[in-house]
């Protein structure tokens, strides 16, 4: 910042970032008291001159941050020195101001937290070094915007040359406290410190003097990352670091992914946005041009099909189908970035045809609700890379979304009397039970009692919206129906009806998915789930339209209508935002502490509904029965009896979890076995039950894995479908180096200092780390594998069956299924 002028008297002073209106600074004067006379011009001053910079402060804040960001990455290019000491006390510094001050200045700035417990750590103070003299300004302010700028915070210049003796003293206790009291913060404690860290009660105060920005002026540019999408952003690069080519990002609903997708896609020159709704492609348009103002977009959906473009924002109806899938439209590394928008839908097909077809240098998968749709698997289409997750609880408990006050209120529907089909209750007859005037009144009598301005419903069909809208209509509340299809007395377009919504005309809208995805209506102050709902994607998706913050909304009311329908005992554990092993938890009959559910959410269940859920822990079936029940929704889904992989890939987490650890009851453990108890073996796979080939496979799927090594080797003996017996040394070689051009296999070679290099490896030492999972099998599985002088070999009594099509098959099934869990094992690990 150039200064003109060493008084300006009430003028305005203008940064790289910031407006200050009205101020009044002195640049001579050694005192700052806040208000209109700014400590920041005078810090970025003495930044652009310094030579050391160490700064040591009670706390630090996004917000101020960001106004000495560009002034500390520029001295920091130069090779200046950064030291920075802050505390961790009572939880004000904000992780994402650690993951800024990383991002930009990375392995530049010394980045440190006071460590001392139970002892309190209130220094503000900066201390510059010069050519020739110095400068260390000490007071009240931390590293805030109000602190920085318009709070009454009152600072002191000591100048080095004038006051040597005391300025030598606060340099002094700085190198004490920094080099002797203190933790560095590098990536494993900023994950840490993030996982853990809650947004102080002292939040409401200080944010009140962060959000005011008439008092201070406006802050440029106006987008730019917040929150969760600045740590997002910087574990992003740094997976790309790591040399993985694709990764999901897991954030609740209203933390901003499509922007974060547009800033992470600022480093590639063409780039693809693909979803499932033309609604949430328009959004995702505007979102990019305020990130990328120059860029050229254009649609590839229904009569559009521009794809000459920086940035193509297509529907996974039409891209996913094979016709656009080919040469004459894109080629297969056309895009150097794509995002999957809504990820737990990229399992269905037109989602796979377009992963399967293009190369780009990284694919990004966005999803609130990572949990199987359907019960296909999304981690798996992702190798299990999951980048950056912050859940319904985190972001609450960070105060990025409202807390939520949910009323499970009890519905006396029998829903026993509902037919169902394939774990779905039959249409006609959910409607019939719903669209009663005993019901409604219920609905209409509690929505009464909380005031709403703006709501959402949630219905079970088109048919249920629209007589929930009339009721409400007829009981003098002005409501309509967002579905779609044709136009009904109560019905609107979407764009209309939340216009009217936002203004006033309209108090509540009725629909049954069309508002899961893709809404923006911070001002909703109560969400109504009058459906039977048995998804937790579709739960929180629902839930998730209610949490974005809005000026002084302090809550949103949840208003949740359950009866005894299958699976209503697990919203408990929904509302907790822990959706792993619900079902094991649930088995316990316990329902989650109130300290398991976000911070300052309120859940009240009915009486009638406690007793409810107790009834159906008690009618649990037991396990080998859920085992089998799953085998067959997953084959009549996959309309072929499921492989390892499959049924891997597509069972039911919880239920996985339960029989992972009991033996006899974990089907991977011995599959042939399990196929022939249910009857289930083809009359080919009958016949080597009882021989060689029948140990090798089973040996094969109990065999312990620390890393991947074991299945590039026996990648090696399969060849492709061509049995190999014997394997030599450049077998061996060729197929280590094959598999572990995939980054998601190397990412345990990345993380390991003896294997980070793979990337240069040559033929020794791959043949080096061969040699680990050929004294294993030599070990543990004497009976299949042999050495022969430079050959690694299987069993000669393998030999017959090794052009048997069925044993092939088996072979292969195990090693994708062995390498896939692998994947999520080391998902599992990374999250404890």
């Amino acid at each position: 910042m150039m200064v003109k002028a060493a008084i300006i008297d009430k003028g305005i002073i203008v940064t790289d970032s910031i407006v200050f209106k009205e101020a009044v600074i002195d640049y001579d004067s050694n005192c700052s008291t806040g208000g209109k006379d700014y400590l920041l011009p005078k810090l970025t001053a003495s930044l652009k001159r310094a030579k050391t910079i160490d700064i040591i402060v009670g706390f630090l804040m996004e917000s101020g941050v960001k106004l000495l960001i560009k002034d500390l990455k520029q001295v920091a290019d130069k090779g200046v020195r950064i030291r920075v000491l802050t505390g961790n006390y009572l939880n004000i510094t904000q992780p994402q101001a650690l993951y800024l001050l990383k991002g930009a200045l990375g392995e530049k700035v010394d980045l440190r937290f006071y460590n001392v417990p139970n002892k309190s750590f209130h220094p503000k103070s900066y201390i510059f070094e010069y050519e020739k003299d110095g400068d260390v300004f000490i007071g009240s302010s931390n590293i805030s915007n109000s602190a920085l700028t318009t709070g009454i915070e009152w600072n002191y210049r000591l100048n080095k040359d004038k006051n040597l003796e005391d300025f030598t003293h606060f340099q002094n206790i700085f190198e004490d406290l920094f080099l002797n009291h203190s933790i560095i913060i590098d990536d494993d404690e900023m994950r840490r410190y993030s996982s853990v860290w809650k947004r102080a009660k002292i939040f409401n105060d200080l944010e009140k003097g962060e959000d005011n920005k008439d008092q201070f002026g406006t802050v440029i540019p106006l987008y730019e990352p917040r929150g969760a999408q600045i740590e997002a952003l910087y574990e992003l690069r740094k997976c790309r670091e790591e040399g993985l080519d694709k990764g999901l990002v897991v954030a609740a609903t209203g933390i901003g992914k499509t922007y974060l997708a547009a800033f992470d896609s600022l480093g590639f020159h063409k780039v693809l946005f693909v979803a499932h709704r033309e609604e949430i492609l328009n959004q995702a348009e505007i979102s990019f041009k305020n990130i990328r103002p120059n860029i050229k977009t254009g649609f590839f959906s229904g009569k559009n099909k521009q794809s000459n473009c920086d940035v193509v924002f297509a529907t996974v109806q039409t891209l996913g189908q094979k016709q656009y899938l080919c040469s004459e439209y894109f080629k297969k590394d056309e895009f150097d970035y794509i995002i999957i928008d809504e990820f737990h839908h990229a399992a269905a097909g037109n989602y796979a045809n377009i992963i399967e077809y293009f190369t780009p240098k990284f694919l990004l998968g966005l999803t609130a609700t990572p949990e199987r749709l359907d019960n296909k698997d999304v981690f798996a289409l992702c190798d299990y890379n999951i980048v950056y997750e912050v859940r319904l609880k985190g972001a609450i408990d960070k105060g990025w979304l409202v807390p939520f006050r949910y009323y499970g209120v009890f519905d006396d529907t029998d829903y026993t009397k509902i037919s169902s089909r394939n774990g779905k209750y039959d249409g006609e007859e959910l409607e019939t039970a719903l669209m009663i005037n005993k019901r409604a009144d219920l609905i209409l009598k509690h929505y009464k009692k909380y005031n709403s301005k703006r709501a959402l419903g949630f219905c079970s069909s088109r048919r249920h919206a629209e007589y929930m809208s009339k009721y409400f209509n007829e009981n003098g509340i002005k409501a309509c129906t967002v579905v779609s299809g044709a136009q009904t007395e109560f019905s609107m377009q979407r764009r209309e009806a939340v216009d009217k919504l936002k203004k006033g005309e309209l108090n509540i809208i009725f629909s049954v998915d069309m508002f899961n995805e893709g809404l923006d209506i911070p001002e909703i102050d109560m969400i109504l789930l009058l459906r039977p709902t048995e998804s937790p994607t579709i739960f929180l998706q629902q839930l998730g339209r209610g949490l974005r913050k809005y000026k002084d909304k302090k809550y949103v009311n949840i208003l949740d209508f359950i009866g005894n329908y299958k699976k209503a005992h697990l919203i408990p554990f929904f509302l907790s935002g822990d959706l792993k092993d619900i079902e094991r938890k649930a088995k316990g009959g316990k329902l989650p502490k109130e300290e398991e559910y976000p911070e300052d959410c309120i859940v009240d269940f009915d009486v009638e509904i406690i007793d409810i859920f107790k009834k159906m822990v008690e009618q649990q079936k037991n396990i080998f029965d859920l085992v089998v029940d799953e085998f067959n929704r997953i084959k009549e889904d996959l309309k072929t009896r499921p492989s390892r992989l499959q049924m891997y890939t597509y069972m039911d987490d919880d239920l996985y979890n339960v029989i992972r650890s009991r033996g006899e009851l974990n089907i991977f453990n011995d599959y042939l076995g399990f196929l022939n108890k249910i009857n289930e073996l083809l009359e080919e796979e009958k016949s080597f039950l009882n021989t060689k080939a029948y140990g090798f496979i089973n040996n094969i799927e109990k065999t312990s894995m620390t890393k991947t090594y074991k299945m590039p080797l026996l990648l090696a003996f399969y060849n492709n479908g061509n049995i190999n017996l014997k394997i030599d040394e450049e077998c061996i070689f060729q197929s280590f180096r094959d598999f572990y051009t995939k980054p998601s296999n190397a990412v345990d070679l990345l993380r390991h200092d003896a294997t980070k290099d793979y990337k240069s490896f040559d033929k020794k030492d791959y043949l080096k780390i061969a040699e680990n999972p050929i004294k294993a099998f030599l070990n543990s599985a004497e009976a299949f594998f042999y050495r022969d002088k430079s050959y690694f070999c299987l069993n000669d009594d393998l030999g017959e069956l090794s052009e048997n099509d069925v044993f092939v098959a088996h072979f292969k099934d195990i090693i994708d299924y062995r390498t896939r869990r692998f994947y999520k094992e080391r998902l599992e690990k990374l999250e404890k």
